[in-house]
């Protein structure tokens, strides 16, 4: 049986729940409440497990914290001898706007360290699906906007993207990358008004 792992980068505890930071587990929070499964404490982290049309995936939510996610995602992806190929992972991204995402087959850690830090251990040859946070603020104040909560009116425009992000992964799993890129990221440019 093929098998996924889907990871959402984010940092533990109450006090980061609906930060900018934690998008990425507010997106693996969807996934798991669309197919009806729920995260259990595991190592590194909290993983449910779930399939889709006889695909086993993997959902992982680093309890690493940031900085150090590369850790889980290496221990899940030996663990379940899982191809890295097979490896998407959701994250925040600032030089997106508020709403919108990018999926890519690999790159540069773009200044995020909890992609720096996967990199560090097992490459830049992944996917990553780059979930557009914005990046309204003044010199200095990046971390305050990173670590900050997302008001109402940002939820009214991240959550459309969240649901589609959920769609994104169900085709990562079903039609590869490449499929998933050309169908959805002409989707995700907000700038089409």
């Amino acid at each position: 049986m093929d098998k996924y792992l889907i990871v959402g980068l984010g940092n533990p505890g109450y006090e980061y729940e609906n930060t900018r930071h934690n998008t990425g587990f507010m997106v693996l929070d969807k996934m798991a409440e669309s197919v009806g499964v729920s995260f259990e404490d595991k190592r590194y982290g909290y993983v449910a497990e779930t399939s889709i049309k006889g695909r086993k995936v993997f959902l992982l939510k680093p309890t690493t914290y940031m900085n150090l996610s590369g850790n889980a995602v290496r221990y899940w992806l030996q663990k379940e001898n899982i191809d890295q190929k097979r490896l998407l992972v959701v994250v925040d991204d600032l030089s997106i706007p508020l709403g919108d995402y990018r999926l890519k087959g690999n790159g540069s850690n773009g200044g995020h360290n909890g992609l720096g830090n996967i990199q560090q251990l097992i490459g830049q040859q992944y996917a990553r699906l780059r979930m557009g946070i914005g990046n309204d603020f003044q010199r200095g104040q990046q971390v305050d906007w990173v670590l900050g909560k997302y008001t109402d009116e940002d939820m009214r425009t991240l959550q459309p993207s969240i649901d589609e992000a959920v769609e994104i992964i169900r085709s990562f799993v079903l039609a590869g990358l490449d499929i998933t890129m050309n169908q959805f990221n002409k989707l995700g440019k907000k700038s089409k008004k």
